[in-house]
């Protein structure tokens, strides 16, 4: 009888489980305000918004909450991410469709003021030549090698008025990120050696980080240095404090050699996670120069009790933000880069829940963003990249929601 009613209890907690996420997937139908942005062109971008602008000038610091110029006004950093250095071929996505410079005027006209760029280490380490077939649309790169091609698309993006931030992504060269142990930290010199295709002590990804910003020491909206993706160590085993010592140590090395770059550390448990900012802070050797980063998707927050973001609330949604690092923002302590959030063309209700809380609270407290990403397509196999903001041109934007609420997102408080 027991063993009836226990088997009973355990199906219907199934079944539930089974109809909760089964909901999740229920495709989500566009409101009238998503279809009337999508007949209608884009608003100008904000040239005032850019770092070339003559509102602006540099060095940029950080002040409480927020980042400034030299003289107090706040630099929001409304910014995209493009991918395509970090992975197997070495080279940042698109250069086969268009000329670097018609991609930086795209992200441009779409109104992101920042970029952020991300490298492997294994890029650094081999820096092989860039196949010619991903260069067709910039000729003049054939025959370059994978950091000459960085370099170049950076210069590109600054050449437009666009700010930099130059991300260390993953050890090996591969799409980040997966439950590989070898790519979950900066360093993976204490594991096995037969285990790790790429190695490297912490030394060799400072020398990694020392070897790519020599490049940009002389151009000043290359803005910053985050200095590492997602780190997480075995199932989400890193401790703050670890990571904290060597986010330090990279920090203040890159600082000798230009003391006006922003240091940008992220979060533990694949970057969600700043609550150890609390009891142990990062502190530089230069001041002011400290900006954190969070990254929050629809599967975040999972293994927590409220479950992951594609489920919650808004009360119980704000209630995470805040705990996990919205907390530095709201009581002034330090800026919080949301450095990687993101959504497909076609969510389900899942997706569009955690999208509708999570862009309700960042125009709410005004936070500096990073949408992942700008790219049409994946490196592997050419897959198609459900979240990207253009069309496989590289130069047609997506007009749905996302960048609906992206756009009011950049512009609010300015029209």
């Amino acid at each position: 009888m027991y063993l009836l009613l226990a088997a009973a209890v355990v199906g219907a907690v199934l079944y539930y489980l089974y109809r909760s996420e089964s909901q999740l997937h229920i495709p989500w139908v566009p409101d009238a305000e998503s279809r009337q942005f999508a007949q209608r062109p884009l608003p100008p971008p904000l040239d005032d918004t850019f770092l070339s602008s003559p509102n602006f000038s540099l060095p940029l610091r950080t002040k409480g909450r927020d980042i400034v110029d030299a003289n107090g006004r706040r630099f929001k950093l409304a910014a995209v991410n493009w991918y395509g250095a970090s992975d197997e071929l070495f080279v940042p996505g698109g250069l086969d469709v268009r000329h670097r410079n018609d991609i930086a005027r795209t992200i441009r006209r779409l109104g992101f003021n920042t970029v952020r760029m991300p490298y492997s280490d294994e890029l650094v380490m081999t820096n092989p030549v860039v196949a010619p077939h991903l260069l067709d649309a910039n000729p003049d790169l054939v025959g370059r090698r994978a950091l000459d091609v960085f370099e170049a698309v950076v210069e590109a993006l600054t050449a437009h008025g666009i700010a930099v931030i130059v991300n260390n992504h993953i050890t090996s060269a591969t799409w980040c990120c997966g439950a590989d142990p070898c790519d979950s930290g900066w360093a993976n010199d204490h594991l096995p050696p037969m285990l790790c295709r790429v190695r490297q002590t912490e030394e060799e990804w400072i020398e990694h980080w020392e070897e790519v910003m020599t490049r940009f020491t002389r151009n000043p909206l290359v803005i910053g240095a985050d200095l590492r993706n997602e780190v997480r160590g075995m199932w989400g085993t890193m401790p703050w404090e670890r990571w904290a010592s060597a986010a330090e140590r990279a920090g203040n090395r890159l600082l000798r050699m230009n003391p006006n770059w922003l240091i940008i550390v992220g979060g533990t448990e694949s970057q969600n996670d700043l609550t150890g900012v609390a009891r142990r802070p990062i502190v530089l050797n230069v001041p002011d120069r400290v900006v954190y980063s969070a990254h929050v998707y629809s599967w975040s927050g999972w293994g927590s009790l409220g479950g992951r973001y594609a489920k919650r609330t808004y009360p119980s949604f704000v209630q995470s933000m805040r705990k996990n690092w919205a907390y530095l923002v709201e009581q002034n302590i330090a800026p919080v880069w949301v450095g990687e959030f993101g959504s497909p063309a076609h969510p389900g209700q899942g997706d569009f829940n955690y999208w509708k809380n999570l862009l309700r609270y960042l125009k709410v407290i005004d936070a500096d963003f990073g949408y992942w990403a700008i790219n049409p397509r994946k490196p592997k196999d050419n897959e198609k990249e459900g979240y990207s903001l253009v069309k496989d041109d590289w130069v047609t934007p997506v007009l749905d929601y996302r960048m609906k609420d992206l756009t009011e997102l950049i512009r609010a408080g300015r029209d």
